[in-house]
């Protein structure tokens, strides 16, 4: 699981509602994450910068001398668009929902959280993957819905949820009381990141032959034709090959987060306008 990438988390805190409190997850340790495409079937509708947003800072084809400038200002604008709503961040697992959540987070001022954090705190601390061999999968993702639940009460959160979080309908009415972004990148990228960290910490990648590589691409691929069309309910797509293609960067791996959140809020922006 992403969470499982990074090197040090802060204690929890509570935050109140009028109906519900839940637990804020804060980070601050730095990750490198990458993200993951679809086939083309699954794609959902793009509200590309070019055609949807004038303003995009795609459009000229690069970014101006600072991209925190950038991305700061985009927040500024997008601000009451978002009138407080949560941004859930989804897609395949190691998609670099975490990195860019936080980028986001910190930008728009909002609270971050991980999902697959707030179950290993409703099952004690244990892991995930410790989550998964001694309960099955079921289990977490009963779990995982009370979370999302909950959080779906909240405003002014970026959450990261887990790969698996589309897949239950449940999750998605959760997800409607605020914006999804679906990240996506070529599943080859994704395979080299994972198996150059490990599958240690991903239960739906145990037990597979094969060297590292091979074995996270076959049970990705596998996972992507499950998921594919779950992942295509957001209500946003960002697409990392769409980003490099306009910047003229042959490898998605060349993008910081940064660019991505400012991607991320164009398209959110896009969607709002309608």
């Amino acid at each position: 699981m992403e969470a499982k990438l990074l090197q040090s988390i802060q204690p929890c805190k509570w935050a109140d509602t009028e109906n519900s409190r839940v637990r804020m997850m804060f980070m601050n340790a730095q990750s490198n994450k990458r993200v993951l495409a679809l086939p083309k079937r699954y794609r959902p509708k793009v509200f590309s910068c070019l055609k949807n947003s004038p303003g995009s800072v795609l459009e000229s084809g690069g970014f101006p001398a600072s991209e925190s400038l950038v991305l700061k200002k985009k927040s500024a604008e997008i601000e009451n668009y978002l009138n407080g709503r949560c941004i859930f961040l989804v897609g395949m697992m190691g998609s670099g929902k975490t990195t860019i959540g936080r980028t986001l987070s910190e930008a728009l001022d909002y609270s971050f959280s991980d999902s697959d954090l707030l179950v290993e705190q409703k099952v004690g601390g244990t892991s995930v993957a410790e989550i998964f061999k001694q309960h099955g999968e079921g289990f977490f993702r009963d779990k995982e819905t009370e979370v999302l639940k909950d959080l779906s009460m909240m405003h002014r959160f970026v959450v990261s949820t887990g790969g698996g979080a589309v897949i239950r309908p449940i999750n998605w009415k959760h997800m409607r009381s605020g914006i999804s972004v679906w990240l996506d990148v070529p599943l080859e990228c994704l395979a080299r990141r994972i198996s150059a960290v490990g599958t240690g910490s991903r239960p739906l990648l145990h037990g597979k032959s094969g060297d590292a590589y091979s074995q996270a691409l076959t049970r990705l691929s596998s996972l992507l034709e499950e998921r594919g069309e779950a992942y295509s309910n957001a209500n946003t797509h960002v697409s990392l090959e769409h980003i490099a293609s306009k910047l003229g960067y042959v490898n998605v791996d060349n993008l910081s987060p940064t660019v991505i959140a400012i991607e991320v809020l164009v398209q959110i922006e896009s969607f709002l306008k309608g």
